[in-house]
């Protein structure tokens, strides 16, 4: 018997298009032991499915892609999850849900939100829990719980919308040392990322950064760079890295134009620049690797994520840059080259997922009491 898979993708965040190419190379790798059921989010958060929804093509007109396609919603009868139709559908009415894979990245999918109404319904997901989403999408708590337990992280602070771009401001960025990166909180795909030289310049990167998020990051830029990324996939108890990598670039740092706008943008991550395995020492490799497992255990990570680096090129110094709960294409190519193909990849998230799900169903969350017909018996005392 096959288990029906919801692959959920789009989504209202800056990175929507990034989720539909994740999404379609999912799809396109999913063993045939499951039936793949596609769930679109629109940009306004309006959800519908349908088979069509498996080639890239058809996400080209994103205004039009919903014409003629059925708007959907999620109901729970007794212990199944459905989704239903919210029109009168000629071939169906129900269509059961076993497990979801959400494929969405950033703010309301990559934050926890979308993780907190799946757990709401009581059906299995994979990837992180609400929490170790959460934490990983804001970088301002993911740093500080970083920091906290002694991996190495570049010097930072933080600011907010409402404070001024005042004198206090600028004497922090002056301390941090230019040229340093602004980046929003809550963001990913290098969206809302600038480099600053200078006042003025630093000045113009938070006034754009702040129309995507309310809460700034504002790094130390390490030069000479390199970058590197590693995936990391498993559970609490037990993990497995995948080979190392240098990601290319054409920019200072490693771009949305890097990552998505050369000619093959259909490939999404895997079409960036890059050389696997990186050309590092064994120390090197094995202090990254080291790195990489001590991030996803103390952030609570869970499936496959992947862990970005910075490394200064002179001194050698790595420095942990941060951790993706839902990478990009599932960071299958990393894995490849590690052995390990993008079907089975996907086979593992899943079962993880549902082992997470079956240990939580052992948990206890409520009493077989009732305190309040015991308080109508003996009167309510104050």
């Amino acid at each position: 018997m096959q288990i029906h898979v919801a692959v959920v993708f789009g989504g209202r965040s800056v990175e929507h298009e990034i989720s539909i190419l994740s999404a379609i190379q999912v799809i396109a790798a999913m063993p045939e032991k499951y039936q793949v059921i596609p769930i679109y989010i629109a940009k306004d958060g309006r959800m519908y499915s349908d088979s069509s929804f498996v080639e890239v093509d058809l996400f080209k007109d994103l205004a039009n892609v919903c014409q003629k396609k059925y708007e959907i919603h999620f109901v729970k009868k007794y212990h199944q999850v459905y989704i239903n139709w919210n029109q009168f559908h000629i071939l169906k009415a129900y269509e059961p849900i076993d497990f979801v894979l959400p494929i969405l990245h950033g703010t309301n999918g990559e934050d926890g939100s979308f993780q907190g109404f799946l757990k709401t319904l009581q059906v299995p997901f994979a990837f992180g829990d609400v929490l170790s989403t959460a934490i990983a999408q804001d970088k301002v708590a993911m740093k500080m719980i970083l920091q906290d337990r002694g991996l190495p992280i570049t010097s930072w602070f933080y600011w907010y919308k409402f404070q001024p771009l005042d004198e206090t401001f600028f004497a922090k960025a002056s301390r941090l040392g230019y040229p340093m990166i602004v980046k929003p909180s809550n963001l990913g795909s290098s969206i809302g990322i600038k480099i600053a030289e200078d006042g003025e310049m630093l000045k113009e990167a938070m006034e754009d950064a702040f129309c995507y998020d309310d809460k700034i990051v504002v790094e130390k830029l390490v030069m000479p760079l390199r970058e590197f990324n590693i995936s990391v996939k498993g559970n609490a108890q037990k993990q497995d890295c995948s080979v190392v990598e240098e990601v290319m670039k054409e920019d200072t740092i490693l771009s949305y134009r890097d990552k998505y706008e050369k000619e093959d943008c259909s490939k999404g991550m895997a079409n960036v620049s890059r050389i696997i395995p990186a050309d590092l020492s064994k120390e090197e490799e094995e202090q990254m690797k080291e790195y990489a497992l001590a991030a996803f255990q103390v952030l609570q990570s869970e499936g496959i994520v992947r862990v970005d680096f910075l490394m200064n090129a002179n001194t050698k110094d790595i420095y942990v840059n941060e951790i993706n709960s839902i990478p990009g294409s599932m960071a299958y190519y990393l894995w490849e080259a590690s052995g390990i193909s993008f079907m089975d990849i996907i086979d593992e998230v899943i079962m993880l997922g549902i082992e997470r799900y079956r240990e939580q169903q052992k948990k206890i969350y409520t009493f077989d009491t009732n305190i309040l017909q015991i308080k109508q018996r003996k009167g309510i005392k104050k």
